[in-house]
Formats: C-alpha cells, structure tokens, sequence
C-alpha cells in the first residue's frame, strides 16, 4: 500500500506538470493572440474535449505500443491539459483589456515579456486551483489503467493492479482487504485533493472577506 502511494503520487505530480506546461502553453497563445490562432487553439481543444478522458488514455498508451510508468505519466497528462488551457485562455482574454496592460504596450514591451511578467502571474491562483483537481483525477485515471492492464505493470506496486488481483480472486480470503483497502485509499486520496482545491480556490478568491 505504501508503495502504491508514491506511484499514484508520482504520476499526479509528473501528468500535473505535463497538463500545466501544454495548457497554459496553448491557453496562452489562444487567448492573448485571439482570431485565427485563438479558432485552431479551440478546434483542437474541442476535439480532444469531445473524447472520453479513459478512451484517450488507452488510445495513447496503445499508440506508444508500450506500457508502464512512464507511458502512464505521459498518457495521463496529456488527457488533463484541456481544463487547464480552458481556464487559462479564458482568464486571459478577459485580464488583456486591463489597463495595465495596455501600459504595457504603451510602454513597448514584447507580448512574450507581457504574457510571462504581467498576465500569467495574475493566474496562479486558478491553475493552482485546476491542477489540484487534476491531481485527483490522475489518480483515479492511473488507477483505472492498472486494473485495465494499461497502466503500471506488475512486480511494480498499484492500487489499481491489488483491485484488479482481488477482483480475480473473489471468493477467497485474500479477495476482499485487495479490492476494499485499495479502493479506500484511492477514495479518500481523491476527497483530499479535491477538498484542498475548495480550500486554494477560497483562498486565493480576493472577493472573500476574512472575519
């Protein structure tokens, strides 16, 4: 079970890092730009938006013809990007028509500076926010792919891998703790992540009032 922790970890951080790098990428691109950049950076978010997240998963772990950890952390976070540049795009279009920005133009800097210096650092509270929630949604993707098969490959320890030995082995005396314990440690990683995205988002909301 301890192992299974720090592989389930592992993959949240490593396919987190991955959908924030490819999100904010193209979020920004298609929000601060906008016109013909901004309508390919939608049509390919829609696409990718319109497939299920599971199906997408095992589509690319059968395209990289591999599996393990490592096709998990890419197949895993490149599934999780599309909330991400959603967020991102839409935050930006509407922080661009600031007048600070337009200072900033005035001022003669690049859009690169401008985006890096004066927009994105406007941002980190709802990535911060989007990618706790991705973090649990990693968790439950992996674990899906491991009792599929698909995922982390056995001698190498998951929780997705004990319920899919239980499951086999229901009936016996080792079915039930390999399908209940894994699952509820699963439950409860998600409802922890998921609680602290609630508590980042009031937290970073400067509409809250502290009494």
């Amino acid at each position: 079970m301890l192992f299974g922790t720090r592989i389930s970890l592992g993959i949240g951080f490593v396919s987190v890092l991955i959908s924030l790098l490819v999100g904010i990428l193209l979020g920004s691109i298609g929000g601060f730009f906008g016109g013909i950049t901004d309508k390919i950076v939608m049509w390919f978010i829609t696409v990718v938006w319109a497939i299920p997240s599971i199906m997408l998963v095992i589509a690319i772990s059968l395209a990289l013809q591999s599996k393990g950890v490592w096709v998990s952390f890419i197949a895993v976070g490149l599934t999780t990007w599309v909330e991400v540049a959603r967020v991102v795009r839409g935050q930006i279009m509407s922080i661009k028509e600031k007048l600070f920005i337009e200072s900033a133009r005035a001022l003669g800097l690049g859009n690169r500076r401008i985006i890096m210096n004066h927009i994105l650092p406007n941002l980190i509270g709802p990535i911060v926010v989007i990618a706790s929630s991705n973090f649990a949604s990693a968790i439950l993707m992996e674990a899906g792919l491991s009792f599929l098969g698909l995922g982390v490959q056995p001698p190498m320890p998951s929780w997705g891998i004990m319920i899919n030995e239980g499951f086999h082995n229901i009936g016996s005396k080792d079915s039930l703790h390999l399908i209940l314990v894994p699952s509820l440690a699963i439950s409860l990683m998600v409802l922890a992540f998921n609680v602290l995205g609630n508590g980042l988002r009031d937290a970073s909301d400067p509409r809250t009032i502290v009494k």
